[in-house]
């Protein structure tokens, strides 16, 4: 699993990425975590609002700290 948390690296960005490894290590999951500060690259991405978060392609959150059980959610695997 692959995921980018996207924004300049601000507290909030940085609370995020906190967030998502509380939850994978909460999960005992493991996964590929990287920080996109590339301000070209977020907005490639179409991310306009900061922080984002990215899993496998796929954009979760635009523009706020997801909470740790949200976050459990996106992982959950079907009938567990």
């Amino acid at each position: 699993m692959k995921i980018e948390i996207l924004g300049p690296g601000c507290p909030r960005c940085r609370a995020t990425e906190e967030n998502v490894k509380r939850a994978l290590a909460e999960l005992n999951l493991e996964a590929e975590v990287r920080h996109v500060t590339d301000p070209k690259e977020i907005a490639l991405r179409r991310i306009f609002l900061t922080p984002g978060v990215v899993v496998d392609g796929a954009v979760r959150s635009i523009g706020r700290i997801p909470e740790v059980a949200e976050i459990k959610q996106w992982f959950a695997r079907p009938g567990s």
